[in-house]
């Protein structure tokens, strides 16, 4: 098994570190937060004063904190830790199904019942939650966030930076730019263009 650290301690680490153990594949060392009074039993919880010291110890990583109104700080930590020299695998759910013909980017996780279908391409540092579908030739650029349960249809495009919201379901052919948040349970039947907040 590999070695990895996990950045962020809060919600969303609960369920990466759920999805790493039942993988196998990787062996959690501690977490990384500068938060007060977080407990993720039995890992240990540091504060990040010397990454170099961290990336001595353990060089592989994953964000394991989330984002929905503000994805910017889930891409700053990825670029700083990429810059000093961390490695960042995909991390994939033993309850996932990924088409051989898909491909994930560094840093992405596939979260419990997540499906990738043939021809998807999803970026690097995104997240798959949980039970999100991603249909045929589905382009999603790097650090989204598709979050529970959403369902994004054949040939959609979505840009960079952007959240889709719980239930929400995307219809085919759609493009949606980058930094957009689209609430939970939306219907999106048209393009969406850049920074755009969908209520």
């Amino acid at each position: 098994m590999f070695k990895i650290v996990l950045f962020g301690a809060g919600g969303h680490a609960r369920s990466c570190v759920e999805v790493i153990e039942k993988s196998k594949k990787y062996k959690i060392q501690f977490l990384v937060d500068n938060k007060k009074n977080l407990k993720l039993n039995p890992y240990k919880i540091i504060k990040e004063e010397k990454l170099l010291n961290i990336k001595k110890k353990c060089n592989k990583a994953l964000i394991s904190f989330g984002g929905i109104k503000n994805l910017e700080l889930r891409n700053k930590k990825y670029l700083e830790l990429k810059k000093i020299g961390f490695a960042f695998p995909v991390i994939i759910s033993n309850t996932s199904y990924v088409s051989y013909n898909s491909n994930i980017g560094d840093g992405s996780i596939l979260m419990n019942q997540s499906l990738v279908n043939a021809g998807a391409k999803i970026g690097k540092n995104c997240i798959i939650n949980t039970r999100a579908v991603i249909e045929h030739d589905v382009t999603i650029q790097d650090n989204c966030h598709i979050s529970t349960g959403s369902i994004v249809n054949g040939n959609v495009k979505i840009e960079k930076n952007t959240f889709i919201g719980s239930g929400s379901i995307i219809f085919n052919n759609i493009k949606i730019g980058k930094n957009c948040v689209v609430s939970a349970g939306s219907i999106i039947k048209r393009n969406i263009p850049d920074n755009a907040v969908i209520k």
